[in-house]
């Protein structure tokens, strides 16, 4: 067989994954949830860390009662992108098949846990952000660049969730 064939050919495991339906099923007029909603959550994580270096700088309490809200708010907007985000993986196959996906699900969900941590020690003692919240902050912010690496592998390498019409 020459070159020519086995190139023209695609491993039949691929062409198998390829022909699974990875078009996203939690969708507003065409625009995928889970990819809108996750901007909120990275948003606040690295503002939470600003926060933080603003207070570690500063020693005002008024940088406490803020990095209170932004850790909560990133929590809590974490959790409603990781509700979005698990319903995609459960209902659509060509994205449970996929070894990203779960790669990118299960650094969501460490970071969602760890942002949940850093808001509860906040609630508990707000003192305690110098150095344990801080350290919290810069753990969410190195999970949310891995969460969002696998995440845009999944949409810019594998097409997730991409909803493009025949004449595109």
């Amino acid at each position: 067989m020459s070159d020519a064939d086995t190139s023209s050919r695609q491993n039949p495991v691929i062409e198998k994954l390829e022909a699974k339906d990875k078009t996203s099923a939690i969708a507003v007029a065409g625009h995928p949830l889970h990819a809108m909603s996750v901007h909120f959550p990275i948003a606040l994580v690295f503002g939470t860390l600003v926060v933080d270096v603003f207070y570690w700088f500063t020693a005002d309490t008024f940088w406490l009662r803020v990095g209170l809200w932004t850790s909560g708010t990133a929590f809590f907007a974490g959790i409603a992108a990781g509700i979005v985000g698990t319903a995609e993986l459960i209902l659509v196959p060509g994205i449970r098949a996929r070894v990203a996906s779960w790669a990118h699900a299960i650094a969501a969900v460490t970071l969602i846990s760890v942002a949940g941590a850093n808001w509860g020690l906040r609630l508990l003692d707000p003192f305690a952000v110098l150095p344990h919240g801080m350290l919290l902050s810069v753990l969410a912010s190195i999970l949310t660049g891995v969460a969002g690496w696998h995440g845009g592998k999944l949409i810019f390498d594998h097409g997730i969730g991409l909803m493009v019409s025949p004449k595109d």
